[in-house]
């Protein structure tokens, strides 16, 4: 999923010791760590947390840069990045929690709850959610043309 998968760069910390890790893509994730393994499970920590604040404050999630020289490779975790998934497939395609909601045949609590990244959502109900929007997307192309650009302003009622 390198959809999910963000170069970080790791710079020593002169003053300190241990490394400072920042992300292009997202300039609100900035964490450190006493040593690189350190640094790189604290980035790891740090890149979900901004992925999940651009979730439930209803912000775009960039596509990652290509990594520059130095960069390592963090990925978000998977239930994070499924959730991620799922949240800019129902940007692009318009599709708010409600609408989710009755194509899965549920209320639209459940949808906010697995959609927040905090909340541990089972896999086969995240691989539900994305096939009913799958499905909506499918008929939706044949019905509607497609806005092209869906997360200017950022996804509404989710």
């Amino acid at each position: 999923m390198s959809r999910f998968s963000f170069p970080a760069t790791f710079t020593p910390d002169e003053s300190d010791g241990g490394f400072v890790v920042t992300f292009q893509d997202l300039p609100e994730a900035i964490t450190q760590g006493d040593s690189m393994e350190q640094a790189f499970a604290e980035a790891a920590d740090c890149l979900e947390e901004a992925i999940a604040a651009r979730i439930d404050d209803q912000l775009d999630i960039p596509n990652p840069s290509p990594p520059a020289g130095g960069d390592y490779l963090v990925p978000v975790p998977i239930q994070t990045a499924l959730k991620a998934a799922l949240y800019l497939a129902m940007c692009e395609a318009g599709i708010t929690s409600l609408q989710l909601a009755h194509t899965l045949n549920t209320d639209e609590q459940e949808v906010k709850r697995i959609l927040d990244p905090d909340n541990g959502t089972k896999l086969p109900t995240l691989e539900r959610a994305l096939a009913a929007l799958v499905d909506t997307r499918r008929l939706e192309r044949t019905a509607i043309p497609r806005s092209t650009s869906c997360l200017k302003p950022p996804c509404p009622n989710l």
